[in-house]
């Protein structure tokens, strides 16, 4: 069932939404397929990971409940901070429905709104098709493969794709 874009709502999360975000980064920390966080990670370590280290974190709500988040954040400092980097996670309950597409979408416009001019995936891992997949779909590369850099629980070590998208206008 895809996305009806009226009934779902992207905001700015507030550190009560975690209370519903708790449960989809659990569940996808838990899984350990595609994130790089201990699978066993404790909710004010999640909490800080999710809603404190980055600049900001957004949820997709409908009708009050959480279906998925994202975060954005500064990728490196310096000369590289025009560069952001995002990580999205949608509950199991509403995959399949265009939330991750929405959310990508959502988190370019306000990325630009924070003056970065291009976005950057670091580990995207390759077992991860789908998102890969999507993300290309959305206009990122794959500009490089780094080997076994993750150790999938099924599958051993895999690589992960370094993923771009220049979004300013000049450059890239």
């Amino acid at each position: 069932m895809p996305v009806n874009a009226e009934a779902i709502r992207i905001r700015e999360a507030s550190e009560a939404d975690f209370e519903q975000i708790w449960p989809i980064f659990r569940e996808v920390a838990t899984a350990g397929d595609t994130y790089a966080y201990d699978r066993d990670i404790e909710k004010p370590q999640a909490f800080r990971q999710w809603m404190v280290i980055p600049e900001r974190t957004f949820v997709a709500e409908e009708d009050g409940r959480i279906l998925g988040t994202y975060y954005i954040k500064t990728n490196h400092a310096g000369p590289g901070s025009h560069v952001c980097n995002c990580g999205y996670m949608v509950s199991a309950a509403a995959r399949g429905r265009g939330l991750a597409t929405s959310m990508c979408e959502h988190s370019q416009d306000v990325a630009r709104e924070m003056g970065y001019q291009a976005m950057q995936f670091n580990l995207v891992v390759e077992t991860n098709e789908g998102a890969a997949r999507l993300w290309q779909k959305l206009g990122f590369d794959i500009v490089g493969t780094i080997p076994q850099a993750f150790d999938h629980p099924e599958h051993g070590y895999v690589g992960a794709y370094v993923m771009f998208k220049w979004l300013g206008s000049e450059g890239g």
